[in-house]
């Protein structure tokens, strides 16, 4: 988890950003995107970074995007499904999914997962 979370520090700060930024993420206002997910988001120049809280039997629908995302489960069970192969995700687990590839899942429990974007998720701006 700290290598995790040195690599996000590395990816997070830019040049253009100047020295490394502080920002505490739970005072970000949570938006809800879908129902059941809830999350706090930080943005750099090249990716987003967020926080979920994910309610119990919530639904992420099948969809996909261009962004390559990097999914690591905090808390809770998870299951995605991408490319036909299901994943059950707990605390610690971390799941890559490729730019353009369809996935879905589903909160086995409540859950607190951080997703990684890159390149930026101007939907979620």
């Amino acid at each position: 988890m700290r290598r995790f979370m040195m690599l996000l520090a590395i990816l997070l700060t830019t040049p253009t950003m100047g020295a490394a930024q502080s920002i505490d993420v739970w005072s970000t206002e949570a938006r809800e995107i879908m129902p059941g997910f809830n999350g706090h988001f930080v943005h750099s120049e090249r990716a987003t970074l967020v926080y979920w809280d994910i309610d119990l039997d919530a639904i992420l629908p099948e969809h996909s995007h261009p962004h390559e995302q990097i999914i690591n489960v905090l808390e809770g069970t998870f299951e995605l499904v991408m490319e036909g192969a299901s994943h059950i995700l707990g605390p610690g687990d971390v799941l890559v999914i490729p730019g353009d590839i369809p996935h879905s899942g589903r909160a086995h429990t409540d859950c607190k997962i951080i997703d990684v974007f890159s390149p930026v998720r101007e939907d979620y701006r």
